[in-house]
């Protein structure tokens, strides 16, 4: 959480030359390159919702309507930010990852504030069999090592179910199971050893689509929580109604552009 009405960093774009030095080289004092530091701003935004609620019903009720409402009110706070998170535009709401620019560079050369994405060689497919396994063991190995540690792929369910069907050149599905077979134990599902996140709100399958992305996103993008949900109780503005005008300020976007890359359905 922060004070403001925005969170303001800088993060290190690029790498400082190293070299190993002798008594003769050292001393020539060569300058070496330096890492460009860039700074970002992440804006706070508010998402607002005023249901209301009779009077009697609130009064009469046999049950806590009030803290009732204020349960799914969370509840669908927390919807619409997951839906900014990994497509909002950034207009007066958190930008999504999904919603930067992106390049088919390396991360030694691609402009900072653009996305790696990694083409499938087919229009809203995997391409062949074969090509579509390769191309994500490609988003793997395009994100660096000290990433991979932490990295997840992230996706819808349609997606899942189209990728599920992938099988390698030996006939095995690349799909591993959540269950470890002969026991009871439940790990995460994983693709290529890493984590599988369903999130509803990334696109579907189809030309030119950014439909898979894997990476550290703790590192990669960073939600800015001004508040926790702020409730209003007005009684006065819509009798005999209660609005309960409720607030929540939050924002949300990509700090590091090397953390995360996307498969571009093109």
């Amino acid at each position: 959480g922060i004070s403001g009405a925005a969170l303001e960093g800088v993060t290190s774009y690029g790498q400082a030359g190293v070299t190993w030095l002798d008594e003769i080289t050292e001393a020539t004092n060569a300058q070496s390159t330096t890492p460009t530091l860039k700074k970002y701003r992440i804006d706070v935004h508010a998402q607002r919702s005023a249901p209301q609620i009779g009077q009697f019903l609130l009064e009469d009720a046999a049950y806590d309507v009030e803290a009732e409402l204020m349960r799914v009110l969370g509840r669908d706070f927390a919807l619409s930010e997951q839906t900014a998170f990994v497509a909002g535009s950034g207009a007066g709401q958190p930008k999504g990852f999904t919603s930067y620019a992106t390049a088919a560079t390396a991360d030694s050369s691609r402009t900072w504030g653009t996305l790696e994405h990694i083409a499938t060689g087919t229009s809203g497919g995997f391409g062949t069999t074969s090509n579509g396994v390769d191309k994500i063991t490609d988003m793997v190995y395009k994100l660096k090592s000290g990433y991979r540690q932490n990295a997840c792929f992230v996706m819808s369910k349609q997606t899942l179910g189209t990728l599920r069907q992938l099988k390698a050149s030996s006939g095995d599905y690349i799909w591993a199971p959540s269950v470890i077979a002969g026991s009871q134990q439940w790990t995460p599902s994983r693709l290529l050893g890493y984590p599988v996140v369903e999130a509803e709100d990334m696109p579907t399958i189809a030309a030119n689509s950014l439909s898979i992305a894997f990476g550290d996103f703790n590192a990669g993008y960073v939600i800015v929580d001004r508040s926790g949900m702020s409730v209003l109780r007005d009684p006065y503005s819509n009798a005999p109604y209660v609005t309960f005008r409720t607030v929540r300020r939050v924002g949300g976007g990509v700090v590091d552009f090397d953390a995360i890359k996307l498969l571009k359905f093109a």
